[in-house]
């Protein structure tokens, strides 16, 4: 495979180069550990450090992973060696969310340590956490029947749910498969029941823009890979509700 060199460090400051050194002996540590006999504990050890310790970039650092996506390559901190630093919190904002990347640590043994999809990450910009377990969002992505006499709320999901960035590049994988014009919104039901109230994020796309119905259900499960896992989300008609959708 050939390395393709993306990353430049040059103007950054040593803050975003080194991570804290704690966490990055704890990971460190935590690598070391056989995959039989990670547990729960060692999971939330691993996710609660992982962000801001440091990792060195791979010598190949964008790789395409088994499920088309692809994913910047990390591995763990090298003892007296030289090498590339990266901190996963700090470069975030500035480098990875915008180039579409997810995250894999450690490709190169048998099994990866982690991977983190893109919406991972999002999470992990918007909440400070990379999985949520508790939100508003509806608990399954099933199709939706807009009832003739339901209540709804319909808007635009603000930039703490769905940053620019994310929309952009949500909206350039759809262009890419062929799905022109994508528009987005929020829907908002059972709105003034605060403890049943749910919301999912539509997208104009159904099952009959598509050649198949394989196609499409490609298509909305690889949108998840973009979001945030908690998030719900659907295909509906864009006449189904007025004035609510807008372009993604």
């Amino acid at each position: 495979m050939n390395t393709i060199h993306l990353f430049d460090d040059s103007n950054n400051g040593d803050d975003n180069r080194l991570g804290d050194l704690e966490k990055t002996i704890i990971v460190n540590s935590l690598m070391e550990i056989p995959f039989e006999d990670r547990d729960e504990e060692w999971r939330d050890t691993f996710l609660k450090n992982i962000a801001e310790c440091t990792l060195k970039l791979a010598e190949t650092e964008v790789v395409v992973g088994p499920d088309g996506f692809p994913y910047f390559q990390l591995e763990s901190a090298p003892k007296d060696q030289n090498f590339q630093a990266f901190v996963i919190k700090n470069r975030l904002k500035d480098f990875v969310l915008p180039r579409g990347f997810g995250i894999a640590i450690n490709t190169q043994h048998e099994n990866p340590d982690w991977v983190f999809t893109y919406g991972d990450l999002v999470n992990f910009f918007l909440n400070e956490e990379f999985y949520t377990d508790e939100s508003i969002f509806s608990k399954k992505n099933t199709p939706t029947i807009i009832g003739k006499d339901e209540e709804i709320l319909v808007g635009q999901p603000a930039e703490t749910i769905l940053p620019q960035t994310v929309r952009t590049q949500i909206r350039e994988f759809l262009d890419y498969y062929g799905v022109k014009n994508a528009k987005i919104m929020l829907l908002a039901r059972n709105y003034k029941d605060e403890e049943n109230a749910t919301q999912d994020l539509a997208f104009n796309i159904v099952a009959n823009q598509f050649s198949t119905e394989k196609e499409f259900t490609n298509i909305m499960e690889a949108i998840g890979w973009f979001l945030p896992r908690h998030y719900s989300y659907i295909g509906l008609d864009e006449l189904a509700i007025d004035n609510g959708f807008m372009p993604l």
